[in-house]
């Protein structure tokens, strides 16, 4: 084949590539995220069994929820980053097999 003719193959070959590695990424998130959320979980559990009164685990619930919430949130934002990264690396790369 002629360079020319090479030329989609070798770019659907990096995007096929590039797709392959934010997969793997994605799934090394949701693993790490797993781990998290069920460290977490695990922790508050124990944390649970030395309540005494309604007023702690009032007080427990309120600080666990919170905990939570960010705890989610901080993972959300971790899932963006590599949602824009990933964007961005796409882009970058569309906008190169494009003529010269």
């Amino acid at each position: 084949m002629t360079e020319d003719m090479m030329k989609p193959f070798e770019s659907v070959k990096a995007l096929m590539t590039m797709q392959a590695d934010v997969i793997s990424k994605t799934v090394a998130q949701q693993q790490k995220s797993a781990q998290s959320l069920a460290g977490f979980f695990q922790d508050e559990a124990k944390k649970a069994q030395e309540l005494k009164s309604p007023e702690q685990l009032m007080q427990f619930n309120m600080e666990t929820s919170k905990a939570l919430f960010e705890l989610l949130q901080s993972q959300g934002a971790e899932f963006t980053s590599l949602a824009e990264e990933a964007r961005d690396a796409f882009m970058k790369s569309v906008s190169s097999f494009g003529p010269k």
